[in-house]
């Protein structure tokens, strides 16, 4: 049973939850763009002040660890390890993947693999599979689409496809097997019943040491009005 601050930066939503033992007490969140160095800190403020809270109340943190937006990724992980530290609260760590996952198979609850999709350049997405009691049964990676990807999977099981990265595949992966399901954003909600769990078991995360899952390295690019020939 736990009081959890729930961060999630890991694409274009910036979402901040407040959850007691396993429950959704408050929500701000914006899926505007990436605004999160501006959004987090005062979404974390105001749900704290408007539920007569303050950091040491909390008996944790949680943050969304990846994989997705590096720059999104490094902003609330480290407003999360600044709560940690500076309250001395454990920081636990809920992959984003999973916990998307989590919103759909709970909802759905049919006896299928649920694939959620987080874009990343051209027809690559972040992706795995989980089954509906929302265990993994392919791990997290990083997965160029073609028409062959997932065959062996889609001739046997049905596939919920979901997130910002499913749309672009969805031409792609046309198995009478696939389902596409629109409007599944990332979320803080979609944490905290894992976090609660993770809370339970004690499984957290070294505070000093703790770094995003980029999945991939980061590549910093050059803008063309830039480049000196």
């Amino acid at each position: 049973m736990a009081l959890i601050l729930n961060i999630d930066t890991s694409t274009s939503v910036c979402s901040v939850a407040l959850s007691q033992d396993g429950q959704l007490v408050a929500l701000k969140e914006n899926n505007e763009g990436l605004n999160h160095s501006l959004l987090l800190g005062t979404y974390t403020d105001e749900i704290l002040k408007e539920n007569h809270l303050t950091a040491n109340s909390l008996d944790a943190v949680a943050v969304s660890m990846g994989p997705g937006s590096y720059t999104g990724l490094r902003i609330g992980v480290s407003l999360a390890k600044g709560l940690c530290y500076g309250a001395s609260k454990p920081l636990i760590a809920v992959n984003t993947l999973q916990a998307l996952a989590e919103s759909v198979s709970k909802r759905i609850g049919e006896d299928a693999l649920y694939c959620p999709m987080i874009d990343a350049r051209r027809m690559e997405v972040y992706t795995a599979f989980y089954d509906k009691g929302n265990q993994t049964v392919v791990d997290t990676k990083a997965e160029i689409i073609d028409d062959n990807s997932f065959q062996e999977i889609l001739q046997n099981h049905i596939v919920y496809f979901f997130g910002n990265g499913s749309a672009k595949v969805q031409p792609v992966l046309t198995s009478p097997h696939a389902r596409y399901l629109e409007g599944i954003e990332t979320s803080a909600a979609n944490m905290v019943s894992i976090a609660e769990g993770k809370f339970k078991l004690k499984q957290f995360e070294d505070v000093a040491y703790f770094e995003p899952f980029y999945l991939k390295d980061f590549i910093a690019t050059t803008p063309k009005k830039n480049i000196l020939f």
